[in-house]
């Protein structure tokens, strides 16, 4: 008997660490891309403990789903990405029953992040923005001049412009599948051909400006650009107005500005989606739901500064965000900006040989 207790006893403290262990959530999402809070209030509302890493590059975030077992329940890719990893079978399908808040959505901006996902059968949108140019106001007026306006690539582009700015520290984004396109737009080409001579072209134009190019980073730029350590940057739309408020909030002097260029730029959707073998997929959809509660939207939102995907969290949204154009872009900016597009195996290798030689100058 006192054997037969004893078992007993070890059985159920081993079933009550099992569901302990169960009851977490494994997210992996962008680097600096959530408020400071959020994860405390999903684990006070829920009782469910997140393991919470973070990356800075789609292709980092593919190696690990196209390759399987990642043990991340959540993961956030961009909508091209999505795309392919879907069509790789890398996702499971949402179960929309576990998603009430998806009720909260934006109908129009969901239809547009259908176009990578049909029905929006296995994401929905986390956030959204545009890849354009930040930039530190003092150090491009003292190059350029007090009156000189950003508003186009040139300040990029353009080698008689960028190379005034080598000096203060010119950066673009770790990232192929956008900043090739920008060069062949910049250039009058279609910045969604798979045409190999399009893609040569843009590339041919990035080589150009190489030499003024003080790295390629995906997440570097948000402490340089606030620091003043840097001056100019291709990067996104929320990561540049993060710099921004972090200059203000240590008032250092540093005055930054984002703008997307006349000549238009890439608008991407960034997708909460749950992969096929996730470990705790019912706890997944707790935590997407909780993401598309409307305060919880709106507090990221006010916190990381990038547009989301959720109507009802609008009224919550700092008016100084939904007001300004670099984030809510103007129906003239909606009209100039470009969806990614999703590459075949050939232009991945094309794409990938061409940026080796980019960055490397080789």
């Amino acid at each position: 008997m006192k054997r037969t207790i004893l078992l007993a006893t070890a059985a159920t403290v081993a079933a009550s660490a099992v569901a302990a262990q169960d009851n977490i959530v494994n997210v992996y999402n962008w680097s600096d891309y959530i408020a400071e809070d959020t994860i405390e209030k999903f684990e006070a509302a829920t009782g469910i403990k997140v393991t919470y890493d973070v990356f800075d590059s789609n292709e980092v975030l593919e190696a690990k789903m196209l390759t399987g077992s990642s043990g991340y329940d959540v993961v956030v890719p961009t909508s091209d990405f999505l795309q392919r990893q879907v069509a790789a079978g890398a996702y499971q399908p949402l179960d929309k029953s576990k998603l009430p808040n998806l009720a909260n959505m934006d109908t129009d901006l969901m239809a547009g992040a259908a176009v990578y996902d049909a029905d929006n059968e296995y994401a929905t949108i986390y956030m959204w923005g545009t890849t354009g140019i930040g930039y530190n106001y003092g150090e491009i007026a003292a190059r350029l001049g007090d009156d000189y306006e950003v508003n186009s690539w040139d300040l990029v582009f353009n080698p008689e412009i960028v190379s005034k700015l080598a000096d203060c520290g010119v950066t673009m984004l770790d990232a192929p599948t956008e900043i090739l396109p920008a060069a062949m737009n910049y250039l009058g080409l279609d910045p969604r051909s798979m045409d190999k001579a399009d893609l040569e072209a843009g590339a041919a134009l990035l080589e150009i400006v190489r030499p003024y190019i003080r790295y390629f980073h995906s997440s570097q730029y948000i402490n340089d650009l606030a620091n003043g350590d840097i001056c100019v940057s291709v990067g996104w739309s929320g990561d540049v107005f993060q710099a921004l408020y972090r200059a203000e909030e240590v008032e250092n002097g540093v005055e930054i500005g984002y703008v997307i260029p006349d000549e238009g730029a890439l608008q991407w959707f960034d997708m909460m989606a749950i992969p096929v073998d996730a470990p705790h997929a019912d706890n997944a959809h707790t935590f997407i739901n909780f993401i598309m509660d409307a305060q919880i939207t709106a507090d990221i939102t006010n916190y990381v500064w990038y547009a989301n995907g959720n109507a009802a969290s609008m009224p919550m949204v700092d008016p100084d965000i939904t007001s300004d154009p670099g984030i809510f872009p103007t129906e003239a900016a909606s009209a100039k900006l470009w969806s990614s597009q999703v590459y075949d195996a050939r232009t991945d290798r094309t794409v990938s040989r061409l940026w080796t030689k980019v960055k490397t100058g080789q």
